[in-house]
């Protein structure tokens, strides 16, 4: 090995680094996938401490009791949370059916325009139920396993509900847990780089809340204007996709085009993606800037690789999760180099300043 050239030596010594961080990365990532239903909720519920604490620590500074002020804090969750998927159902219910004509009217001009105006939708509906009858139980297993996966959903998010509770209720001795759990020479960084990673995942959550809840108002008001039934229920989609980078923008935009191509025409759709497009626009130069400007901020090439990271490890989970990881990732790694530039970089403040 001292026959090596030194930067040899060092680019070997970083390799195997690497390799070893990336193998228990590897690992860490199967136990995790192995125990889903139980790493899932914990992930959820960090997420949903995160962006309550400080309601939390309102209502602490308002001599309410801890226990009393967790439980008041679950309840509002659940009460907006029940409120925006209402309204979602209703938009949807109310609107479902001119949608369904719609996409008729459309499939008929794409029929008469590429010449198979002699196929209507009826005889497509008869092959489908053709095919249904072949592959029957096939499709019949597919309903129980979507049975299954939406039970297992509503019992990971129950647990994660009542992990938010815990620990909101035991957020003060968090930091003693932690440092009971590591050695003592290591306790002070270990408490450092926790403290750094939770700041970014609760930055990250509390700026996308307020960016989710003012592009929600501006598209709202463009769907009233516009006339767009069902503009609550679709502001309410737009709030909640806000959480999920790129793709929560892309998917509520989509759905609140169709509702006003359902109900007003294709001139107003266009409208509406108009003003779906200004409202995006406006949040990725000015609204995300300005507001995580104090936070982890992360380049966009690097939030599309966690999204496409998580997509792969967790489906939908992955992607709601991807970024808040990556954040707390970022905190943690930034607080690292921050500890080891001050410890082994040159010292600050020299003679020749001091004379």
């Amino acid at each position: 090995m001292q026959l090596l050239p030194e930067p040899i030596r060092r680019l070997a010594a970083w390799c195997v680094v690497i390799l070893l961080v990336a193998g228990v990365v590897y690992i860490g990532i199967q136990v995790c996938v192995a125990l889903r239903p139980a790493v899932v909720p914990v992930l959820l519920a960090l997420l949903g401490t995160a962006l309550l604490l400080p309601v939390h620590r309102w209502l602490l500074r308002a001599k309410v009791n801890r226990f009393v002020a967790a439980g008041l804090t679950c309840v509002a969750v659940l009460a907006v949370v029940g409120g925006a998927v209402y309204l979602v159902t209703v938009a949807l219910v109310d609107t479902w059916d001119q949608i369904v004509a719609s996409l008729r009217r459309t499939v008929r001009e794409l029929a008469d325009r590429f010449g198979a105006s002699g196929t209507s939708l009826e005889d497509l509906a008869a092959d489908a139920l053709d095919l249904l009858g072949r592959f029957g139980g096939t499709a019949a297993s597919g309903v129980v396993t979507g049975v299954g996966v939406v039970g297992q959903a509503l019992g990971m998010a129950v647990l994660a509900l009542l992990l938010v509770f815990l620990f909101l209720r035991d957020s003060d001795r968090a930091v003693g847990t932690l440092r009971s759990l590591v050695p003592r020479g290591s306790a002070d960084t270990m408490e450092a780089m926790a403290r750094r990673a939770f700041e970014g995942v609760e930055g990250f959550m509390r700026g996308t809340t307020v960016v989710a809840l003012i592009d929600a108002v501006f598209i709202t008001a463009g769907l009233l204007i516009l006339r767009v039934p069902g503009a609550f229920g679709l502001g309410a989609i737009v709030f909640i996709g806000a959480y999920v980078p790129y793709l929560g923008a892309f998917v509520s935009g989509t759905a609140a085009v169709l509702v006003a191509l359902a109900d007003r025409g294709f001139v107003i759709a266009l409208w509406v993606f108009g003003v779906v497009l200004a409202v995006q626009v406006l949040e990725g130069n000015i609204l995300q800037p300005m507001v995580q400007s104090r936070t982890v901020r992360m380049h966009p090439a690097v939030i599309l690789v966690a999204l496409t990271s998580g997509a792969s490890v967790a489906g939908i989970v992955g992607v709601l999760l991807a970024v808040p990881v990556t954040a707390a990732a970022f905190g943690a790694v930034h607080e690292l180099r921050t500890r080891y530039a001050g410890a082994g970089g040159p010292p600050t403040g020299g003679s020749d300043e001091d004379s």
